[in-house]
């Protein structure tokens, strides 16, 4: 039986090393993203028009604050807080997928044309089924008064351009290249169309439908929470269960088919779970751009990439076996 050179097992022992090093970074960095994430959430409870210091949050969230501040906080900040950090983690996560199947840094929910038909289908519900309408508040004079019917054509339109997006794509067999193409051209084409209605509505209608665009974290109550949290929730576990492939996927398409990996399902079931985080969030919550495009470039500025941990190792290692390999001859 052939033994191991004890230059191969010194550079495995040092990569074992170099490796748990790495993860225990990472790790770190979570737990102090988590702690600051509190704090701020904390801080973001305390905003508002009835003041309320730390203090009192931390005590109504513990169910010993008075009974009034139990009603803003339950009733009112926490669903907000709760609704800005699961869209926040499920647009940052789809922003990463798409970026790693597409192998393009600039892809994201926004750029693929996702977040526009949202837009677009939430237009129509405003203008041309009469969604949005004035009232004689002073407060908030412009309003949707059928959210619900809102939230079910921008989920539409949403999944429409996704589904659009897959069948363009797979027309090409998948070419990255021709998603973000497609994406492009499903914005500008929605864009155009969200113009053109709002071009013949009346001025309410037309502020009622920008009122929507912005993005509100106001019209979230609990049933949206619980929804948001299911959605995202199983899509991270299913994103957890096939990590390895999308791992291999980083590395290029020719490296993953060699591991094994079924390149073009993986990179489908990638984008159609994505595309599914950024349509019930976008109907929910309004269009929120940029978060999927930056927050993975934010993380890959603080994290090392692990393609480059094992490229440094590997590297040394290949070229040892090389040498020992033409000896040998």
């Amino acid at each position: 039986m052939l033994k191991k050179p004890s230059a191969v097992i010194e550079v495995e022992g040092d990569s074992l090393e170099l490796y748990q090093k790495f993860t225990g970074k990472k790790t770190v960095l979570i737990l102090i993203l988590c702690a600051l994430l509190l704090v701020v959430a904390i801080f973001a409870m305390n905003s508002g028009a009835m003041e309320l210091d730390p203090t009192d949050i931390v005590k109504t969230l513990m169910s010993i604050g008075t009974e009034i501040s139990s009603v803003v906080v339950w009733r009112i900040r926490l669903p907000r807080v709760l609704a800005a950090v699961i869209a926040g983690a499920g647009l940052a996560v789809a922003g990463c997928v798409m970026q790693n199947n597409l192998r393009n840094p600039l892809a994201s929910p926004s750029t693929l044309g996702i977040s526009s038909a949202a837009a677009f289908g939430a237009n129509i519900a405003i203008i041309v089924l009469g969604a949005g309408t004035v009232q004689s508040s002073a407060a908030q004079p412009i309003i949707v008064n059928n959210p619900y019917l809102v939230t079910i054509f921008a989920f539409a339109f949403s999944m429409g351009a996704t589904m659009i997006i897959l069948l363009l794509s797979r027309m090409r067999s998948f070419s990255p290249e021709s998603i973000v193409l497609a994406g492009v051209a499903l914005s500008s084409l929605f864009g155009a169309g969200t113009t053109l209605i709002q071009y013949f509505a009346e001025s309410v209608q037309i502020a009622a439908a920008i009122f929507w665009t912005f993005g509100d974290l106001g019209r979230a109550g609990w049933t949206e929470v619980y929804i948001l949290a299911a959605v995202v929730g199983l899509a991270m576990i299913y994103f957890m269960m096939k990590r390895w492939d999308y791992n291999a996927l980083d590395n290029g398409a020719d490296a993953a088919k060699s591991l094994g990996v079924n390149v073009e399902q993986t990179r489908f079931g990638g984008m159609l779970v994505s595309s599914m985080i950024t349509a019930v969030t976008v109907s929910f919550l309004g269009v929120i751009g940029f978060i999927g495009l930056v927050a993975p470039q934010m993380v890959r500025r603080i994290i090392l990439p692990v393609g480059a941990v094992t490229s440094f190792l590997g590297a040394p290692l290949f070229l040892y076996l090389l040498l020992k390999g033409g000896k040998r001859r």
